[in-house]
């Protein structure tokens, strides 16, 4: 057998989806499809010929999401103004006809 499963005594970190990772080394050389990965059931890394490598890109594409950045407020005591190009006051119609009152 060509590939081994190597231990890791702090583990590896969960994927996004929560299923448990494990670290692959295929012994075959570079040039034949060997290398290092990590993967887990739903995905994994592409091969790497260091160990380290594919364990930063595990990380990479398992990292937790960022939180969205909060939109500043104004505090209490700041008035604000609508002014705004867009919100404009609608235009009052006319009446039907044609000398608009002349006549």
């Amino acid at each position: 057998m060509t590939q081994k499963q190597i231990s890791h005594p702090e583990g590896l970190p969960n994927c996004a989806a929560g299923h448990r990772a494990r670290h692959i080394h295929d012994e075959r050389r570079a040039s034949a499809g060997g290398g290092h990965l990590v993967e887990c059931c739903c995905r994994s890394t592409s091969k790497k010929a260091d160990a380290d490598a594919a364990l930063a890109e595990w990380r990479r594409i398992n990292r937790p999401a960022r939180s969205p950045r909060a939109v500043p407020t104004a505090p209490g005591n700041v008035v604000q103004f609508k002014l705004g190009l867009a919100e404009q006051l609608p235009k009052l119609q006319r009446a039907a006809g044609g000398n608009h009152g002349r006549g």
